[in-house]
């Protein structure tokens, strides 16, 4: 007796409950794989936010808050580093080139980041993918601006847009509006914290600062925009710098060597393994969202067991009749798990199908408005074997009607009443 014509005819008779059954396991199945997908990605695009810098130098803190502050632009530095204590150790033989970054400034909720040209050179992120812009240049004149490519699109803004900078980071902060800045340059997505960041040179952060005093606009001293291009706006510090070497073999010698340096305190990490530590504090919250997605494909699986169960008082003078023609306890056994098989194969069919329709529909806004590059990627390793678990686990799932059917009795089936 061919158990597979049959089951799929005794599936077919219940087309509906089927339906709703084969619905509830591919909904499930498409979360919990949509779920591991964005954690795959989110891991992947969190550990590649910076690569190709072998250093990264602030005030002596903490390894997560310097970088926290220095690459995410979350929270603030607990100190500054001096001008002076930058130059020396970009000047040092090991060190190929040095890119400062200064902090404090903000515009319409986005960071804005203090640097030089040397920085859309310089940064690399992914597989050593270099910052490319999408539309202008890195700026020239001391009221230039570079934007990134969220910031542009939440804003709408275009290249010769003049924006104003605030004070800090807050709601309430002052605004520069003596000294608006001219946006040059967009950059493409990358996918890192580039993307939310406003950049502007460093005599440009010295320029709408020249009136005022220790974070404070100073009444009655105002300086013009005109008059601040002649200045002198050489910075005295900086929040942060990243180091590139010659020899990557003398990071651990530079790094011993900063961490002792005299001058004043400073703490110089190694993005690697800052992101790896960030990365176990933060992972856990995935972690937690994976498992309750598993628990969604659980209930989605109860959800056959119920259903396959409820039926069982309908179908026991189907599994009498089968008895009758011949069929052994184990066919009628088989039956059932084969049944039980087939929906939980089609549900994950269905799943996946679900999950690149919406990873096809999704990938572009996930892009822009998160900076994540979800692919429409053959299932990897982990999604195979989570696959394999749902199947495994729904073909137990069967097994308890299977088991429950197998043990009526020929005798019990037929005296039912019609």
């Amino acid at each position: 007796m061919t158990l597979l014509p049959l089951a799929v005819k005794s599936l077919a008779n219940r087309c509906f409950t089927v339906a709703l059954t084969v619905a509830t396991i591919a909904i499930s199945v498409a979360l919990l794989l949509s779920v591991q997908r964005v954690h795959d990605e989110a891991r992947r695009s969190f550990a590649s936010t910076i690569s190709g810098t072998d250093l990264i130098v602030g005030a002596r803190s903490g390894p997560i808050n310097l970088l926290l502050y220095s690459i995410f632009h979350i929270g603030d530095a607990t100190n500054n580093v001096s001008w002076q204590s930058y130059k020396e150790i970009a000047a040092l033989p090991a060190v190929e080139w040095a890119v400062p970054i200064s902090l404090g400034d903000s515009h319409r909720g986005f960071r804005v980041v203090g640097t030089t040209g040397g920085l859309f050179t310089r940064y690399r992120y992914g597989a050593k993918h270099a910052l490319e812009f999408s539309d202008g240049t890195a700026f020239a004149d001391l009221y230039d601006s570079v934007v990134g490519a969220q910031v542009a699109n939440k804003l709408g803004y275009a290249i010769g847009q003049s924006i104003v900078l605030s004070h800090g980071t807050g709601a309430l902060a002052d605004k520069h509006a003596d000294k608006p800045f001219r946006i040059v340059g967009i950059l493409k997505p990358s996918g890192t914290p580039v993307d939310t960041s406003v950049f502007v040179s460093l005599a440009a952060i010295e320029a709408i600062h020249a009136d005022w005093q220790s974070g404070t606009h100073i009444p009655g001293q105002e300086i013009s925009a005109d008059a601040a291009r002649r200045l002198d706006l050489t910075p005295t510090t900086i929040t942060a710098f990243l180091l590139g070497l010659k020899l990557r073999i003398a990071t651990f010698d530079l790094q011993r060597q900063i961490n002792e340096y005299r001058t004043e305190p400073l703490l110089a990490i190694l993005p690697g393994i800052a992101l790896q530590q960030l990365w176990r504090l933060v992972g856990v919250a995935e972690n937690a969202l994976l498992i309750v997605s598993a628990l969604v494909v659980v209930a989605g699986l109860l959800g056959m067991l119920t259903a396959m169960a409820t039926t069982l008082n309908e179908r026991r003078r189907e599994m009498a009749i089968l008895r009758a023609l011949g069929a052994r306890p184990r066919v009628v056994f088989g039956l059932l798990v084969l049944e039980a098989t087939l929906l939980t194969v089609c549900g994950i069919a269905l799943g996946l199908a679900l999950l690149y329709a919406g990873l096809a529909l999704g990938a572009e806004f996930a892009q822009a408005h998160y900076g994540l590059r979800i692919g429409l990627d053959f299932p990897g390793t982990r999604e195979l074997i989570l696959l394999g678990a749902v199947c495994c686990g729904g073909i137990l799932t069967g097994c308890l009607p299977a088991w429950l059917a197998y043990r009526h009795a020929l005798v019990d089936g037929l005296s039912l009443r019609l």
